[in-house]
């Protein structure tokens, strides 16, 4: 048996069912992107114009360049939300299932939450509740390992960045009660 011969087959146990109703479709998505993008070129047009989108007399005004690339910006918007609505094949292809945004959202949500809880608890603390998060309910890893792993990891970032180098990180309240 050569070595072109050889097949390697690696099932994912955790995989979404392929089954699973749609949640959006590909016209959808695109045209809420295009709409969203356009509001940004509106806005940055808006205040760009505001600025001072002109040319003086001694050059270009603060707003100019910005202004134009915003007009870019929502043309190519536009089109995209022409080509969102008037595209029928793509449009009704399926973006994401039930199951795929489930497993987007696993890994979406807490990272959301890692940055508000960044703001509040520090850094360390909230990457030490990220990570054992992630080991014990994304990954199935048993709670011991989990918690050691999270810890080490984050003392490691610790002494690295705030001894070793100074550098300066954002601190919750157990950094202060230890003195850093």
């Amino acid at each position: 048996m050569s070595n072109t011969d050889i097949e390697i087959v690696v099932e994912d146990p955790t995989a979404p069912e392929a089954n699973s109703p749609a949640v959006t479709s590909n016209g959808v998505v695109d045209a809420v992107v295009s709409l969203v993008l356009l509001m940004v070129a509106i806005t940055l047009g808006w205040d760009n114009w505001r600025t001072g989108a002109a040319w003086d007399a001694t050059g270009p005004e603060p707003g100019y360049f910005p202004f134009y690339l915003s007009i870019i910006l929502g043309g190519a918007s536009l089109y995209g939300l022409f080509a969102a609505v008037f595209s029928s094949r793509e449009a009704s292809e399926t973006f994401v299932t039930r199951a795929q945004l489930r497993r987007v959202m696993a890994v979406f949500v807490p990272t959301v939450l890692f940055c508000l809880a960044t703001q509040f608890l520090g850094l360390y603390v909230a990457s030490f509740l990220l990570i054992s998060g992630f080991m014990r309910f994304v990954g199935k890893i048993a709670a011991w390992k989990s918690l050691l792993t999270a810890f080490i990891f984050t003392a490691a970032m610790f002494v690295t960045f705030d001894i070793a180098f100074d550098v300066i990180m954002p601190k919750g309240p157990l950094e202060a009660a230890l003195g850093y």
